[in-house]
């Protein structure tokens, strides 16, 4: 049997949880953060849960 690969740009972006969730970052805190009040660059720099129909992709990116 072959090794699987990882795609490591989504092993930078994604972390496996113990129940098997993927957690992300929010988008659009990389640049232009003057105009933005600190309550949207605060709850920007949350991580979240990965929905459902997108976490089955990620797992085929992430075999391990």
């Amino acid at each position: 049997m072959f090794k699987l690969k990882t795609r490591k740009s989504a092993s930078k972006r994604y972390k496996k949880t113990g129940a098997g969730n993927f957690l992300r970052r929010h988008a659009y805190k990389g640049h232009l953060l003057m105009k933005k009040t600190n309550t949207q660059k605060r709850k920007l720099s949350t991580t979240i849960c990965v929905n459902v129909s997108d976490s089955k992709s990620i797992k085929l990116m992430l075999p391990y």
